[in-house]
């Protein structure tokens, strides 16, 4: 199998996306060495660190923060990515701003999450993105903010916790749809 890349979007790569790119190797487990997960910003410094209250965060949540800088989206990132997850409507809509032909493989992470029903996927990990992108049209639109996550930048310690909190869940949900053949908890 070859190996499946997966680009987590937000704004400046400090918060959420970050985590969400440091926690999804720990709910693979051993599953994560088939894929390739990075992050990128659509207004990122790059090299920029990560936010060091984001990084106290992964850790709690048993991720690794260290070796973290920020990336900005770019078209060459999104070629790269088997699926594009932004973190808020805007972001997936600047990735298919920048790469038209990624829309059927870019979805909120809360999108992709409910798309994909929680159900797994024999073979290719791809097979969810197929079925995220079919299930798009046949679902009822939903409220923004069941799929967007809030930025918490300038925001109290409790919210990054409550917004991480968020993504670890979605995570959870989609570690166990991608990684074929793994007994991944589903709950969390």
């Amino acid at each position: 199998m070859s190996v499946f890349t997966v680009l987590f979007v937000c704004t400046g790569n400090l918060y959420r996306s970050p985590i969400a790119e440091r926690l999804l190797p720990a709910r693979l487990g051993a599953g994560a060495g088939g894929f390739r997960i990075v992050s990128a910003g659509t207004a990122a410094r790059p090299g920029a660190p990560m936010s060091p209250r984001s990084a106290a965060v992964i850790e709690d949540l048993g991720g690794l923060s260290a070796g973290f800088t920020a990336r900005r989206l770019s078209a060459e990132l999104i070629d790269s990515a088997d699926v594009v997850l932004g973190l808020a409507r805007e972001h997936r809509e600047a990735a298919v701003q920048l790469r038209p032909a990624a829309l059927r493989r870019s979805f909120t992470l809360e999108e992709f999450v409910r798309l994909t029903g929680g159900r797994r996927f024999e073979g290719d990990p791809g097979a969810a993105v197929a079925c995220a992108a079919a299930a798009r049209g046949r679902t009822a639109p939903v409220a923004p903010e069941w799929d967007d996550v809030e930025d918490p930048d300038g925001r109290p310690l409790s919210e990054l916790r409550d917004c991480a909190a968020r993504i670890d869940r979605a995570l959870r949900r989609m570690a166990a749809a991608l990684a074929v053949g793994q007994d991944l908890p589903v709950s969390g």
